[in-house]
């Protein structure tokens, strides 16, 4: 037997070392927000920057070739591919060093990660030799001359060994307690593989650290290789600490956003037992202000004079303001424009400020009073209710013009929203509009209608443009009374949406949306037009026209419902890093009843294609009406940023 001892490697953390002869040793869009004046990024490229990239010489530069060995059965060549993966030798090779010295240096870091990625593999009698123009590395003195043979050619000789399983595994704390090995995943008779302990020993402090223990650490490893009997026999040592709790919390970094503000933001009461997920939503909390680049909260690494741990947060502020300009197009629905401008920190608390307007269904017609158009001021104050909520506001005019009707409106809306969890959130709020409104029921009709949404929302998508896991789910309610006409009703939606990975590269990911609402309490006529179910168009069932399915007046023009029913799937499709294709289904229903009746469903299927840019991806979807009628077209082409759903 052989005691193992431990060893680091900055590429790649703890390392068993290596075993020597004697035995074992272990849409299209332009963002130009926070970029420097003269200089801007579109897809990527950065556009008329004044400074160059900095271009990193290489002295007496000298080339090599390499290629790597593995003795013995490898099915699928799955250690050889990991091992090529470990060797900067062999990813490095079309990158020349520096001299012979640099040669050898990487030579000497590559022989320490090979042998660590021999351990991931649970092989710890392994041999691995590595020859530079056919000289062993270990019998180079430091001053050798390998120019002579450039390229250089370079060998790696792995003899892998057998793989080893746990044997004996004690795990143990100073004051005599025991931690079961199976919970830990160090089962006897397993693979006994290094990474399988470096897990265990992360998640034993883990579970230390989130019952207050701030300062809980692994004190002792002890393992010991039989090459005889090819098992591999463990004891860690734990130290849990003291339990702490939280004391104050610091702000560095801060310019010109309060530091008492940040403290608070962040949301860790002074006195409340430590946690590492209370530090974790902390800067998760911070980081959604959106006001700084980089955001850091951590405890301290000691107890203050009354044993609590203080917190200490770092910030980097980002610039504040912000334009940007954005276009879509539908072959059925016309261009579209739009431009905003916004401010992150408006006074000095991360309150957001941001104007914007947009014009569409340009194409469709050349009349202003036919184009749809929109402009907005947009409020939104966080840490109103404490560090979980939001107070957002808008003022809002807007004129559009689908078939279904023709409207004119001023809106004013405030409402606040509040985290429960991470994933959670519930908001309230009032929505006061005018509108004149023509459509199927009336000409020129000036409502004013009240409404009062109360929202839930449970969100776990680990990508909110380009989702791969989890689900999104919302409920809406909206009491609404519409004054003029006296009509009071209710406005009921659900929305789901779930995203499937099929594969660890997350290359093939399923998606899947279902939504449905109806409105209670008045008739279809006395409900204002905007404020009805429509479906069809980008955003909906693709392939039909925008607000095109359900009930049809005389001439032809879309009614609106009081219910709706619509569902989707993609099978989004990673051709490359950074395009893809998406083939999907839509179906949808609009009734003029409440109960989804005397209607059917319209089908669309079609293709897309996306190329993935750091602010989304770019989409554009082909789509088919698969039962087609007299006033539908004969396909749909859509463009726009995010994933459709």
């Amino acid at each position: 037997m052989t005691h193992a001892r431990t060893k680091t490697s900055e590429a790649r953390g703890t390392v068993w070392p290596r075993r020597l002869s004697a035995g074992l040793c272990l849409g299209i869009a332009l963002s130009f927000a926070s970029v420097p004046a003269g200089a801007f990024e579109v897809f990527g490229l950065k556009l008329f920057e004044g400074d160059e990239a900095d271009t990193i010489e290489v002295v007496d530069p000298l080339s090599y070739t390499a290629t790597i060995e593995v003795a013995g059965a490898d099915p699928d060549d799955a250690l050889h591919t990991e091992l090529e993966a470990a060797s900067q030798l062999i990813q490095g090779a079309e990158r020349p060093v520096a001299g012979s010295i640099g040669l050898i240096q990487r030579a000497n870091g590559d022989f320490e990660q090979l042998i660590a990625a021999l351990y991931e593999n649970a092989r710890y009698a392994g041999e691995v030799r590595i020859l530079l123009d056919g000289r062993p590395l270990a019998d180079l003195p430091p001053d050798a001359d390998l120019s002579r043979a450039e390229p250089v050619p370079v060998r790696i000789l792995v003899d892998p060994g057998k793989q080893f399983r746990f044997g004996t595994v004690v795990i143990g704390d100073a004051d005599g307690g025991t931690y079961a090995a199976d919970a830990q995943g160090l089962t006897p008779g397993e693979l006994a593989k290094s990474t399988v302990i470096l897990d265990a020993e992360t998640a034993l402090v883990r579970d230390l650290e989130k019952n207050g223990h701030p300062f809980a650490q692994i004190t002792g490893r002890d393992v010991v290789a039989d090459h005889d009997r090819g098992v591999l026999d463990v004891s860690l040592q734990l130290e849990a600490g003291p339990v702490a709790d939280f004391g104050q919390t610091a702000v560095d970094g801060a310019e010109s956003v309060n530091s008492d503000f940040i403290a608070r933001m962040a949301g860790i009461p002074q006195g409340e037992q430590y946690t590492p997920a209370a530090l974790t939503a902390a800067e998760k909390r911070l980081r959604s202000l959106e006001v700084f680049s980089s955001v850091n909260v951590r405890g301290s690494d000691s107890l203050s004079a009354d044993g609590s741990v203080p917190v200490q947060v770092t910030v980097s502020e980002r610039k504040h303001r912000f334009l940007g300009a954005g276009a879509t197009y539908s072959s059925t629905d016309g261009g579209g424009l739009e431009a905003y401008w916004g401010h992150r920190n408006l006074f000095g608390r991360a309150e957001k400020l941001r104007i914007e307007g947009s014009v569409s269904s340009l194409g469709e017609t050349a009349e202003a009073e036919d184009m749809t158009w929109r402009g907005a001021v947009l409020f939104e104050k966080p840490g109103v209710l404490g560090p979980a909520s939001k107070f957002t506001s808008k003022l809002e005019i807007e004129q559009e013009n689908p078939d279904a009707y023709r409207r004119f409106s001023v809106e004013a809306a405030a409402g606040v929203s509040y985290e429960l969890t991470p994933e959670q959130t519930v908001s309230a709020g009032v929505n006061i509009e005018y509108a004149k409104l023509t459509d199927s029921f009336n000409v020129d009709l000036e409502t004013l209608t009240v409404a009062l949404p109360l929202e839930y929302v449970r969100d776990t998508r680990n990508n909110k443009l380009n989702p791969t896991t989890g689900t999104r789910l919302s409920l809406l309610v909206e009491p609404a009374h519409e004054i003029n006409g006296g009509a009071t009703f209710v406005k009921l939606r659900a929305e789901a949406s779930a995203y499937r990975a099929l594969d660890a590269e997350k290359r093939f990911v399923i998606a899947g949306r279902v939504a449905a609402g109806s409105i209670y309490g008045a008739d279809l006529a006395s409900i204002p037009a905007n404020r009805r179910f429509y479906a069809g168009g980008g955003g909906s069932v693709r392939g039909y026209g925008y607000q095109d399915i359900g009930p049809m007046d005389a001439s032809g023009d879309p009614t609106g419902g009081r219910s709706m029913l619509e569902t989707s799937a993609e099978l989004r499709i990673g051709i490359t890093e950074k395009v893809g294709i998406v083939p999907f289904v839509d179906a949808g229903l609009v009734s003029a009843n409440e109960d989804f009746s005397d209607t059917e469903f319209k089908v669309g299927a079609g293709v897309g294609l996306r190329y993935q840019t750091p602010f989304g991806p770019l989409r554009v979807d082909v789509a088919l009406p698969l039962n087609k009628g007299e006033n539908d077209p004969d396909y749909g082409i859509y463009a726009g940023i995010g994933q459709a759903f």
